[in-house]
């Protein structure tokens, strides 16, 4: 059985690497004695796959990785196990089953994500950055810099960026995420930094992921759902 579990990671856990989530969670199948399957051949591993890791710095409330289990659990029973294990920092919100199938697999699905950005009380930019905002989101087109392995590389974060809005106390942003098409908010308000002109240090941001998407469209037309929408509860 193919399962999606759903996590929260918050507090000074933001500071842990993917890597050394992904050992986390491997200790915490065996702690919470969930009959998680393993690869097969001379070196065995736990199945398991992470969404989109999570940028180190940076909170969630919607991080996702898959396993498969022999032995059902109901979902309740499931994620009760994981969290009394679980350190302060993370908690497990759900425990879904899944379609079997690479199809179905959340790291080749996930399409787009929902941040919060905020500025640090005192590392705010100067008065009227409010209106540069919204004057820089509107642009029909949002050129950056881009560092890549073979140098540097223009490109044009206009189509990635697929919502952004100013809401009473942070920034609200959707964006694409995933293998093929993937934009950080860190990029985006380094752009916004070089179209205001001022000067954006990188430890004036927090950062809070709130959602991970699938994109159900079909014919080019986009239809984001969560990836916890897509899995159904374990009775």
């Amino acid at each position: 059985m193919k399962i999606r579990i759903k996590f929260r990671k918050y507090g000074e856990m933001k500071f842990i690497g993917h890597l050394d989530m992904m050992r986390y969670f491997q200790k915490a199948m065996r702690r919470a004695g969930i009959d998680i399957r393993y690869s097969e051949g001379f070196s065995p591993h736990m199945i398991m796959s992470f969404a989109s890791p999570l940028g180190v710095g940076l909170t969630s409330d919607g991080e996702y990785l898959d396993i498969e289990v022999g032995e059902p659990l109901s979902s309740r029973e499931a994620a009760a196990r994981l969290n009394e294990v679980m350190a302060d920092g993370v908690e497990v919100v759900s425990f879904r089953r899944i379609p079997d199938g690479k199809a179905s697999n959340a790291m080749a699905l996930t399409a787009a994500a929902d941040y919060e950005v905020r500025f640090r009380e005192g590392m705010e930019p100067e008065m009227g950055w409010e209106s540069l905002f919204d004057t820089f989101c509107a642009q029909s087109r949002i050129p950056v810099v881009k560092k890549t392995k073979k140098g540097e590389q223009e490109l044009d974060i206009r189509p990635l960026l697929y919502c952004s809005e100013r809401r009473e106390d942070h920034i609200f942003l959707q964006l694409a995420a995933g293998s093929a098409e993937n934009l950080k908010p860190e990029l985006v308000m380094d752009a916004f930094g070089a179209f205001a002109g001022i000067t954006i240090s990188e430890h004036a941001l927090l950062i809070h992921r709130l959602e991970l998407y699938a994109d159900t469209g079909m014919d080019g037309e986009r239809r984001l759902v969560s990836l916890e929408s897509l899995g159904e509860r374990v009775e």
